[in-house]
C-alpha cells in the first residue's frame, strides 16, 4: 500500500526531500495501520534522521494526531517536525489587497501592519494591540543576516483560526486577525502581525499574548536562521515539543499517544519527490 508523507524544514533537508512515498505491506491479521507505525517505517528507512522523525508529529487531513489514530492510502498525510512560530492559498500583493475581511493570512509580500489592525477594530472595544515580530540582526552573539519561513500552508491557516476560535472563547468579544511573511524575511522587516480588540484592555493584554504563544506551538510554520557562515532550521532546538497537549484542554487526546501495540511494519521501500514536482 503507498502512503505519501509531505515534508518539510530541517526534516526535509535531513531526508532529502520534500515528499516520500513509502510501500507498504498489509498488516498482518487484518491490523489498521496507525500514525505511530508509519513513523517507525519512515525512521527505519532513513536512520539518520530518526531522531528528528521521533519528535515530529503525524498530521492527518491537516490536524494534528496521535500515534495511535488509523490511516488509509486516501488519507493526506504530513510529518511536522517542531515548529518555530506563521488561508488555504498563499497570496500575492495584488490578491492581499482585496481580502480586507480575510482575518488569518499567509503572504510572500510584505506585510501592512494598518491591513492586519483594520480588520479588528470595532466600534464597540475599548482597547486593540497590534504586535510586530521583526527579524533581529544579533541573537547570542552570532549576526543573523536574513530569516526563511516556509508553512504547511493550508495547515497553518486552520491553526491560526482555531487560535482565533480560542480567544474568542477564552475573552469572548474579543477579535483576533494574524499575518504571516513566508519566504526570505531580511533584518528589521515584519515576519508577523497579530491584531487584536476587545472591550476592556486587560483581556486585550492577554489575548495578545497568548496569540503569539499559541502561534510558535502549533502553526505548522519553520524558520530557518540564515548566518554569515552556515544556516539552521529552529525548533528542535527548543526541547520537547507538543501540540496536542499545548493547550489544556488538548490533554486528554494527547493521552493516548504513547504504548502503541501494534504489530509493526516488516517491510518498506521509499520512493522520494522533490519540491520542484
Amino acid at each position: 500500500m503507498p502512503i505519501t508523507i509531505h515534508l518539510f524544514a530541517g526534516l526535509a533537508d535531513a531526508i532529502g526531500a520534500s515528499r516520500v512515498t513509502l510501500e507498504l505491506e498489509p498488516q498482518p491479521n487484518g491490523r489498521t495501520l496507525r500514525t505511530g507505525m508509519l513513523k517507525e517505517a519512515l525512521a527505519r528507512v532513513h536512520p539518520h534522521a530518526s531522531d528528528l522523525i521521533a519528535i515530529s508529529f503525524i498530521a492527518v487531513n491537516q490536524a494534528y494526531s496521535a500515534d495511535d489514530v488509523p490511516i488509509s492510502e486516501t488519507d493526506e498525510i504530513a510529518l511536522i517536525p517542531p515548529v518555530s512560530g506563521g488561508q488555504d492559498t498563499v497570496q500575492d500583493e495584488q490578491e492581499r489587497s482585496g481580502s480586507a475581511m480575510e482575518l488569518y493570512c499567509l503572504t510572500n509580500a510584505p506585510v501592512s501592519v494598518e491591513e492586519v489592525t483594520s480588520k479588528v477594530l470595532d466600534p464597540n472595544h475599548g482597547a486593540a494591540i497590534t504586535f510586530i515580530g521583526t527579524t533581529r540582526e544579533i541573537t547570542a552573539g552570532v549576526r543573523t543576516v536574513r530569516l526563511e519561513y516556509e508553512a504547511y500552508a493550508p495547515m497553518a491557516i486552520a491553526t491560526l483560526k482555531q487560535i482565533g476560535e480560542e480567544i474568542f472563547e477564552r475573552w469572548p468579544g474579543t477579535k483576533c486577525a494574524i499575518t504571516h511573511r513566508l519566504g526570505v524575511v531580511d533584518i528589521k522587516e515584519i515576519s508577523v502581525v497579530i491584531a487584536v480588540s476587545s472591550p476592556h484592555r486587560a483581556s486585550c493584554y492577554e489575548a495578545s499574548r497568548y496569540a503569539i504563544e499559541r502561534l510558535k506551538q502549533i502553526v505548522p510554520i519553520w524558520k530557518k536562521e540564515v548566518w554569515e557562515n552556515g544556516s539552521e532550521w529552529k525548533g528542535h532546538q527548543q526541547g520537547p515539543w507538543n501540540p496536542l497537549s499545548a493547550d489544556e484542554r488538548s490533554a486528554d487526546s494527547a493521552n493516548g499517544s504513547a504504548n502503541i501495540n501494534e504489530t509493526p511494519l516488516n517491510r518498506e521501500s521509499v520512493r522520494k519527490e522533490d519540491s520542484s514536482s
